[in-house]
């Protein structure tokens, strides 16, 4: 058997956290109503899965481009946050996955703070 080949990015903690929390994301968006599936389910699956993608992405430049890939990063933790509630309002979550889910992208938006700050950037808009 051939051993995977490792990219810096994935030893990144921000990085894996955020592969943990898209799990949680489809495991639970599965139970979301059928009519949603184009729609809240398909985009809180999307947000949440472009937090990695663009930290995996910007890992991969400069260090501008790496900040610009983490803002973007941040954002879709921002549009996960927002989707959270929503899904809340639905009641198409728990009140329960409502606080984990919270918890978590509140873990992730310090996470990536932190890592632009250790790269070298301050950052506009904490959690």
């Amino acid at each position: 058997m051939t051993e995977l080949v490792s990219f810096n990015f994935e030893r990144l903690s921000v990085y894996q956290k955020a592969l943990d929390v898209i799990d949680k994301v489809y495991e639970y968006t599965n139970a979301f109503p059928k009519e949603e599936m184009f729609g809240l389910t398909s985009q809180f699956r999307r947000s949440a899965v472009s937090i990695s993608l663009n930290i995996a992405e910007g890992s991969a430049r400069s260090k501008k481009d790496f900040r610009r890939f983490l803002d973007i990063a941040h954002g879709s933790v921002f549009e996960c946050v927002a989707t959270v509630e929503i899904c809340r309002r639905r009641q198409y979550i728990k009140e329960s996955i409502v606080l984990q889910l919270r918890e978590a992208f509140t873990e992730i938006s310090k996470m990536i703070s932190g890592l632009k700050k250790s790269i070298g950037f301050s950052d506009r808009c904490e959690s």
